[in-house]
Order: C-alpha cells, then structure tokens, then sequence
C-alpha cells in the first residue's frame, strides 16, 4: 500500500512534469528587423492601380504566384490575357467521351520518357501548380537516369547563382520566378534528389528568334558536357513547341532537336489549364471530368497533343479545377505536405501580416521560404502546407516582424 508521503511526492512530481512540459511547448517569440521582397496584396493591388504599361496585369498576377496567392493570380491573369466563356455542345461532349479515354498523366509521361534522351515541360509563370506537378516527376525521372534539371527561371550569365548546387537550396537571386515557394522548392527538391540544376535563359539581352536560339545553344553547350545524361527542362509557354513556329521559325524545343538529332518529349501544361473564372476554362476541359492530372488518349493510344498550325508539344496534360482548403489550394498538400496551423493570437502586430515558414537552418535573409500566406485578421490563424521537421516562421506586416520555430510533427 502506497504511503501518503509517497503519493503526495508523486503528486508533486506530477506536477513539476506538467509545468516543465508547459514551458518547453511555450515558444519563444523574438522581434527581429526583417525586409522582405514579397508584397502584401493590398501593396500588389495599389501597384497595379497606379501602373500605366498595358501589361500590369501579367506584372500583378506574376507578383500574387510569388506570394503563394494563387486565385488572386489566376483572375488579374484573365484581366490581362482577355477571355470569353466557350463550350461544347451536348452532342460534341458525348462524342469526345466515346473517342477519348483519360489516363493519369505522371505514369504516362514517365512511360514516355523513357524513350528519349530529354524531356522538355513548360509552365505559366503565374500558375504554381504547373511547378508543383514538375515537382511530382522529379523521382520518377531521376530513376530513368534524369540528372540535369534546366530551369529557363534561374538567372543566368554574371547573375548566375554559381553557388546554388553547393548550397542545396535556392534565394532571392537564384531568378525572379524562382522567389514563388512552389518553385523555389522545385529546386530544393531537385538539388535533394541529386539533380544538377542548370540556367540556360538567354545573357545577350535578346528576344523571338535569337532567344530561342541562345537559349537551345545553352542547354547544347550543358547536355554536351554530359553526353551519356539525361536532361529535364522547365520552361515557360511556347519554347516547348516543336515544328515550325509561327513568330520565331523554331521555338527552344525545336532547336533542341535541330542542334543535337534528338527529338524530346514535350509536354505542354499551359493551354488546357484552369481560368480566374471557370467559365473562361477552354470548352474541351470543361467538357471532360478531371479528377487527377491526365492525358486524353484516343481510340489508337495515342495521346491529345497541343497543336498550333504547323507547331505542336507531343502532350497536353489536363490538371482538374482546384479546390480549396482553409483558402490554399489543394495541390499544395500530398502524402509528405500536411496542413499545419500557425497561432497568431498572442502576437501584438497590425494586419494583415504575411506569414513565411523557412526550413530551420535556411538563412531567412536570402532563402526562398517552403510556404507563404497572408492573414487578415487579428482573429485568424495561418495556414500553410508543410512536411514534418522545424521551421523558422517569421510573421511581418512590412513594419513590424517577429520570428519563432515550429516543429510540424
């Protein structure tokens, strides 16, 4: 039988337990001086009132993807690209499902790459899930002996990042596209992997023809380098075109294959990809049901390319309209990234606030953060996507930041 000196010191030491544990999940909240490159959408939206070049809106929906706002990107993107609302008819719409069948478009691009030397995926530079879906080949690919990532995104020439394989992570400098937290962990991610990860964009400050020129002579100049290697390119809209270019001759791609007797595997994201307002979505993707990232192959296996007159990518893949979760989109969570809370209630700042979550040991001066989101309210928390391990949260209004670490159990 248990004394009661012995209780009531097991009771106190109980106690001592629960006040210790009390103060080691307490976190320690410093205010720190902190600038940062990434804009409030109040600062985005006040730019682009005042702005008077006709391209503002591409600026300002360029500006929301570096911040993690993807709606906000998508709808000043259709204010800057124009749309209309289009759609099939009933019977166009029973006709592409008796010819057409969808087949998951990360197995069947892996199947396909395969068979080539080099794989070449564009994006739009406002859409983060086109870099998020790159993301998703990264393993595959580097098991088919996929080595080299280029990025048309890293700056290049005396801009060039030298150090950014020794370092395994990107920064500020690394590229301007390269600042979005979806792209920059392309990158990470890559560099983890064991990819060497390569600029090919252009340095004699040139456009059309010549740049696409320069840049197929750049990733020439790499793959030469290495010639028993695989390549992965990330570009952006039409240098994955193959064929003859309406503007340019040959886009990037089509020089790939002119310069080294290789004809890639291009994959095209852009075309068949969701609008700000759904209604604007091209008809065929409103006309099929997508509910994973796919391929369209007809009745001969051979699958959906985009065509354009007289150029083509061997590939358009089909991503499903996204959904939302606690207002992030939900692309940004797989069976690694996990919906996490970050408190925000015991922090005297102004609102709305900017939250970033850097990897512990990232310098938060330069590094690209794994997540951003902005708050508005003193009563909300914030939510981010992030994989087990620490972080550095830093919380800033522009004036006024505070930083602290959070373990994502």
């Amino acid at each position: 039988m248990i004394s009661k000196n012995t209780f009531n010191l097991f009771l106190s030491f109980l106690l001592l337990v629960i006040i210790v544990s009390c103060k080691e999940e307490k976190r320690t909240i410093q205010e720190i001086d902190f600038t940062s490159e990434y804009k409030l959408n109040q600062q985005i939206q006040d730019k682009v009132h005042q702005d008077t070049v006709p391209w503002k809106y591409q600026i300002s929906a360029s500006d929301y993807a570096t911040k993690g706002a993807y709606k906000n990107a998508l709808n000043d993107w259709d204010i800057a690209m124009g749309g209309r609302e289009q759609s099939y008819t009933p019977i166009q719409i029973d006709s592409i499902h008796k010819k057409h069948t969808q087949i998951n478009a990360s197995k069947y691009i892996i199947e396909q790459a395969k068979q080539t030397q080099v794989v070449i995926i564009n994006e739009a530079h406002h859409n983060s899930s086109h870099r998020v879906f790159t993301k998703s080949l990264l393993k595959d690919l580097y098991q088919l002996g996929y080595r080299n990532l280029g990025l048309e995104a890293l700056a290049s020439g005396k801009f060039t990042d030298s150090l950014l394989n020794e370092r395994g992570y990107p920064i500020q400098k690394s590229g301007y596209y390269i600042k979005d937290p979806q792209f920059g962990d392309l990158v990470r991610t890559a560099l983890q992997i064991g990819y060497t990860v390569f600029p090919y964009e252009q340095t004699t400050n040139v456009n059309g023809k010549q740049r696409e020129i320069e840049q197929a002579k750049n990733i020439q100049k790499a793959m030469q380098a290495k010639p028993n290697e695989k390549f992965l390119i990330h570009c952006g809209f039409d240098h994955a075109l193959e064929g003859t270019h309406s503007s340019w001759e040959k886009a990037m791609a089509g020089r790939i294959t002119e310069y080294t007797g290789i004809n890639p595997l291009t994959i095209n994201q852009v075309v068949y990809s969701e609008k700000g307002n759904p209604a604007y979505n091209h008809p065929l993707l409103k006309a099929l049901t997508i509910k994973e990232s796919s391929v369209i192959i007809d009745t001969l296996q051979n699958p959906l390319k985009y065509e354009r007159g007289e150029a083509w990518s061997d590939i358009a893949v089909f991503h499903p309209n996204t959904t939302y979760i606690n207002g992030r989109p939900n692309w940004l969570f797989d069976r690694d990234h996990q919906p996490t809370i970050v408190t925000l209630d015991d922090l005297i700042i102004e609102y709305p606030v900017m939250v970033l979550a850097y990897a512990k040991g990232e310098d938060i001066t330069t590094a690209i953060p794994l997540d951003i989101t902005e708050v508005e309210n003193n009563t909300d928390d914030a939510h981010l996507s992030l994989k087990k391990g620490t972080y550095t949260i830093v919380v800033t209004n522009g004036k006024k930041s505070y930083t602290f670490y959070q373990i994502v159990n």
